[in-house]
């Protein structure tokens, strides 16, 4: 049963790298740029067949996690009229952006389609009871400042409009003491210092809520404000884990790469509950969609950069100190992939 969900997680990775190199396949076809080879995959060839209309070469390869899309003129020069470089640098702009853009609407598609699934889960920042954690030593009425019909509208600095993104807020900010706005009897208030339990999962310590909050009707509107803020969310959060794991939050540990997230896939899928299924795989698209659209050389994001430098200096860097940064990085990419996958490994059989 279990090589079973190892290829349903294969088959939900694939799908989104599929996605991915999708938008750059469809954006650099409107443009009529020259494509050599679509490969779903990496490593060696399983199979492949070339298009007799086009010349494109269509293949899969061993290692399902990744692919590509290789273009006429990616790094370097070619005398091809129709290659990438020649091609006006806002058409090229579009297509280094579509593969993390689909990604990301994928993602939001994802997360909408599951809070229309679970439409009477929706749940409002209104507190209506407080849970006392056992393990817990503070006492809400004490400490907290809360009361019982708070609708809490920020937590620090950051607005929160649904209970996934208060209980995500807390959990981040929650480990020291912060400041939470509320609206009580309509009127606003800054409630200073508020402590919150926490607890540690995997080394890293989290703040955890301790009330409970009310329900909020399926109304349409309802269903589309939380879409749109839990899409929102999930966007953050990406980009909340990076910084986190920049400034030291997180260690190594809690970076897992292609062998991780299959695992993690794994284990969702034997729970056999959907929404949970479809929730990872909206995260597991945002952080594809992100992560290809940072500003570093080899990835999406890199690439866009030196095409907007075109676009603002009206001329491009030189070609060839462009395709060795790539390829540099790319090394660096494909050494720290390498390790990351080693160390799940290792992490796998040390269970």
């Amino acid at each position: 049963m279990t090589i079973l969900y190892v290829i349903l997680a294969i088959f939900i990775f694939g799908a989104l790298v599929l996605m991915h190199e999708l938008g750059h396949y469809l954006f650099a076809r409107l443009f009529k740029v020259s494509i050599t080879e679509f490969s779903i995959g990496m490593g060696p060839k399983i199979f492949q067949t070339k298009a007799k209309k086009t010349g494109i070469l269509w293949s899969l390869r061993a290692l399902p996690f990744g692919g590509y899309v290789a273009m006429v003129g990616e790094d370097g020069e070619t005398d091809d009229p129709n290659a990438l470089q020649k091609k006006a640098p806002w058409q090229r702009l579009i297509i280094m952006a579509a593969g993390g853009v689909i990604n990301i609407l994928t993602g939001i598609i994802l997360m909408t389609a599951l809070v229309i699934g679970t439409r009477d889960q929706l749940g409002s920042t209104t507190v209506y009871d407080f849970i006392i954690p056992e393990t817990s030593e503070i006492a809400i009425s004490d400490s907290t400042g809360l009361e019982a019909n708070d609708k809490i509208v920020k937590v620090g600095r950051v607005g929160v409009h649904t209970a996934n993104e208060l209980i995500y807020e807390i959990m981040r900010q929650g480990v020291e003491p912060i400041d939470l706005t509320v609206i009580r009897n309509g009127e606003r208030l800054l409630i200073e210092d508020v402590e919150f339990p926490t607890f540690t999962d995997q080394g890293v310590t989290f703040g955890d809520y301790d009330f409970r909050v009310y329900g909020e009707a399926p109304t349409a509107l309802n269903v589309a404000k939380h879409a749109f803020f839990r899409s929102a969310s999930t966007v953050k959060m990406v980009w909340d884990g990076l910084i986190d794991l920049i400034s030291g939050r997180y260690g190594m540990e809690a970076v897992s790469g292609p062998v991780g997230v299959t695992e993690v896939i794994v284990e969702t899928a034997k729970t056999k509950q959907v929404a949970n299924l479809v929730y990872l795989a909206a995260v597991i698209a945002v952080n594809l969609g992100v992560m290809n659209l940072l500003p570093v050389p080899a990835l999406d994001g890199g690439r866009i950069v030196f095409v907007l430098y075109e676009m603002i200096f009206r001329k491009p860097i030189n070609r060839k100190i462009e395709g060795y940064l790539h390829g540099a990085v790319m090394l660096l990419l494909f050494a720290f992939i390498i390790f990351i996958t080693f160390k799940d490994v290792i992490k796998l059989f040390l269970r």
